[in-house]
């Protein structure tokens, strides 16, 4: 299987007590995902778990066999509670250690800044082996250990972190898409989505009910690595559409 024809997946661990108890909302899910597809790596799965060591480990050991890559957002700060390094090390049956560079980065973003304390420090901590990610926001780097990707969960500083990794993971071709609305009941239509996916290869095809102007609508969200087949498939979508009466709106409603 060539590389472009491959498909390359990720998934993505989001720790932390403040996502699952409500009081902090998570934003990191759409833009890793978002980024992921930008480098032709599909986002397959997430979880969210607690600052809890045994989680993390059960969900970094799972999730990294059945990926090619795997991402963690939060438990990377100064803080006692702060775990996901200990988890990933444990996880990886490495131990930890402070990196020399991630010490050398934090000691000079603190030296105007009161100076690298002993919680400061932790965040020189990484699994033993592992790389940094670089960090232009706070100092504080992010951890490239194997497959698995360390990052703040700090929106702002995980988009930076993203960023410096832009180009720099193997993966296909970007997910494309196209989308297409129409005035009617997705049940009513099950049958011409079913039939019109299967029909393109490599093609699916979302559908996205919603109730508006006292009317129920859809939108069709067509997505394919290739754009020849996502035109394709749009088109005998349309027409598939047009036959029963119903009539398409192109971009979406």
């Amino acid at each position: 299987m060539s590389t472009e024809s491959r498909i390359w997946t990720a998934a993505l661990v989001v720790v932390g007590d403040e996502i699952l108890s409500g009081r902090t909302q998570d934003k990191n899910i759409a833009q890793v995902a978002t980024w992921l597809g930008v480098q032709g790596i599909r986002l397959r799965e997430v979880r969210v778990v607690p600052d809890d060591v045994d989680a993390i480990i059960e969900a970094v050991n799972t999730l990294r066999a059945r990926n090619d890559y795997l991402f963690t957002t939060g438990g990377i700060g100064p803080t006692h509670d702060d775990i996901t390094v200990d988890a990933v090390a444990a996880a990886l049956g490495v131990g930890v250690v402070i990196h020399p560079k991630a010490r050398a980065i934090l000691e000079s973003y603190y030296a105007t800044r009161g100076g690298l304390n002993d919680a400061r420090l932790r965040m020189a901590r990484v699994p033993d082996g592992a790389d940094l990610i670089e960090n232009r926001v706070s100092g504080a780097p992010g951890i490239r250990a194997g497959n698995v990707f360390l990052m703040a969960g700090v929106p702002g500083i995980t988009a930076q972190m993203l960023d410096s990794l832009t180009g720099q993971l193997e993966g296909g071709l970007p997910l494309l898409s196209t989308t297409i609305g129409c005035w009617v009941a997705e049940s009513e239509i099950a049958d011409l989505l079913r039939e019109t996916e299967k029909a393109f290869e490599g093609v699916q095809i979302g559908s996205y009910p919603f109730f508006r102007e006292g009317r129920t609508g859809a939108n069709f969200v067509i997505r394919s690595v290739s754009n020849e087949q996502l035109g394709a498939c749009a088109a005998e979508l349309e027409r598939g559409l047009d036959a029963l009466g119903r009539a398409p709106v192109a971009g979406g409603i």
